[in-house]
């Protein structure tokens, strides 16, 4: 029997926050940040698996593996328009439950398939737009967890949730090869695979490992978190928010900065292998880095302005793509890997500091789902960014062109930014700083007008 649930829900009343409100919203958030990291982790689980296939007996091409990586993005991306909008719809306790279960199906899918060279590609490309499920979970999770934060705070909020959330990304990159080299599961998982040198594998753990903390904490969302009183609202009223301007632009700008993020995260491993094999045990650092950088973006945004730390951001992953395209060129692994984590650093940081932006040109109820709109997009940077690598590849036998169109990318980013947001004509001044007055809207938790 679930614990009796929240009657009234008041963020921005100092007295109901200090007293009730902070006890609930730091409890949903600490049960959602691990949920969401199992999300993350599933949904990247094809990243570091398409670097074994091939060495345990499947016979891929390069872009056929680059395709089995990006396509999780592609259907995580489209699931986030209808995740975004069903926290609204069903409660954000109920959609964490079910987001969460659903988990399970990808994990013991590939699990399987991976033991049989003979499965098909067909095969692998359902079971890797399967773990796609695990990509629609950020926008609900995002949408959800704003909900229970006053403006002042949902910076750091947002980025804890998804800072620590995208970890999972590079825990599944670092726990994979670790795993699958240990029989400790063999009894439970099945028979191993003998690489060309002769080590033994076990390629089924890196999904199987995750089934029973999957379940685990399906059951503790149901039991520890809220559908908050008054959040419900109906796909029409929530997709509104497709008509507001700022929700493109801020769209466009968080692709820029979580669409790199969760796009390089998903490439990087087959990039280190293809450009650095002997140093591909590294990947996972880049995407550790970015997701360790985002709580730290929604902070500084708190005490400095979302455009602010975004201008500099953008900036900066200009400059690192640059250097990437140099070292690349040199065939200079250190150069090489040090510009990469500059570029997910800033990715990392950027991704925290534009969604600490959105709170403050929306009223709280259009907040939420512009927050899981502008997600949705950005995730679309897994599936195209991998592609585009490939395509760099085949095209030009180089992936240095990727990297100017991310270039150019930027440089409109930067613009839009500066136009919109942090000039002194700026349309919304109000978050130029944090410390500034009032935002455009004071947040409740009735519909807006």
């Amino acid at each position: 029997m679930a614990r009796s649930r929240i009657q009234q829900w008041e963020p921005e009343n100092p007295s109901f926050w200090s007293k009730e409100g902070k006890r609930h919203a730091t409890r949903n958030l600490w049960i959602s940040i691990p949920s969401l990291m199992l999300a993350f982790i599933v949904w990247q689980i094809w990243s570091v698996v398409a670097v074994r296939l091939n060495d345990v007996g499947f016979q891929f091409t390069e872009e056929q593996l680059f395709t089995l990586a990006a396509i999780p993005g592609l259907v995580g991306a489209t699931l986030r328009f209808v995740y975004t909008f069903a926290v609204g719809i069903v409660g954000g306790r109920y959609w964490t439950v079910i987001s969460t279960a659903v988990l399970l199906v990808p994990s013991i899918g590939i699990g399987i398939a991976v033991q049989n060279p003979d499965t098909p590609y067909s095969v692998m490309l359902l079971l890797a737009a399967l773990c796609g499920l695990g990509g629609g979970n950020f926008s609900s999770s995002l949408a959800n967890i704003s909900l229970f934060y006053p403006k002042k705070e949902k910076g750091t909020a947002l980025g804890l949730n998804g800072g620590l959330g995208n970890m999972g990304v590079s825990v599944v990159q670092f726990v994979t090869p670790l795993i699958i080299a240990a029989g400790t599961f063999a009894a439970l998982s099945g028979d191993s695979q003998v690489l060309a040198d002769g080590q033994q594998v076990w390629l089924q753990n890196a999904a199987f490992i995750w089934v029973i903390p999957i379940v685990l904490m399906t059951v503790i969302a149901y039991f520890g978190m809220d559908n908050l009183p008054g959040a419900k609202q109906s796909f029409a009223s929530q997709f509104i928010v497709v008509k507001r301007k700022h929700t493109w632009i801020m769209t466009y700008l968080y692709v820029a900065t979580f669409g790199s993020f969760i796009g390089f995260s998903a490439a990087f491993p087959l990039l280190l292998k293809s450009q650095f094999p002997e140093h591909v045990s590294l990947a996972f650092l880049g995407a550790f880095i970015a997701a360790a950088a985002r709580p730290v973006g929604g902070f500084l945004s708190d005490k400095f302005g979302g455009a602010k730390v975004t201008s500099i951001v953008l900036f900066m992953m200009g400059i690192g793509s640059l250097a990437v395209i140099y070292f690349i060129q040199q065939n200079h692994f250190a150069g090489f890997l040090t510009s990469f984590l500059v570029l997910f650093l800033a990715a990392g940081t950027g991704s925290g500091s534009t969604f600490q932006m959105i709170p403050y040109i929306f009223p709280v109820k259009e907040a939420a789902p512009v927050l899981g709109f502008t997600a949705a997009f950005a995730a679309y940077g897994s599936f195209f960014i991998p592609k585009l690598f490939g395509w760099s590849v085949t095209s030009t036998g180089s992936y240095v062109t990727a990297f100017y169109i991310f270039i150019a990318f930027y440089v409109v980013a930067i613009a839009l930014n500066w136009i919109f947001y942090q000039s002194k004509r700026a349309e919304v001044k109000t978050f130029v700083a944090a410390k500034t007055t009032a935002p455009v809207e004071q947040p409740s938790m009735a519909a807006p007008k």
